[in-house]
């Protein structure tokens, strides 16, 4: 299962904030049933709204310094038509693949 990367940075920086609202919203959870699944499902639901609401997504970290975004959404745009099994998906598969490694040559003699 792929579980969200929080930014911590902003989490830690709006640490009070977000206990606070935490606080209140737990607060406000019925914990009268006796089932304890449905308690932790609640508390679980909880926090992550909370948490999703107050600290946003962490971007895709990118390892290396010389691949752009744009190279990124064209590798996103590629693995998509990978798995269309038709002249036209292999077409747009082959003109991307080509696009990427053009974008990669033209960045690896910007470094050198």
């Amino acid at each position: 299962m792929n579980r969200p990367r929080w930014d911590l940075e902003k989490l830690y920086a709006e640490r009070q904030r977000v206990q606070n609202i935490l606080e209140e919203n737990l607060g406000a959870i019925e914990c009268d049933s006796g089932n304890a699944e449905v308690q932790r499902k609640n508390i679980k639901e909880c926090v992550l709204d909370t948490i999703r609401d107050l600290v946003c997504k962490v971007e895709k970290r990118v390892r290396k310094p010389w691949i752009t975004q744009e190279m990124i959404s064209k590798m996103d745009e590629r693995r998509k038509w990978k798995t269309v099994n038709t002249e036209e998906g292999k077409r747009n598969y082959r003109r991307l693949k080509k696009r990427i490694e053009k974008i990669h040559r033209k960045c690896q003699k910007g470094i050198s």
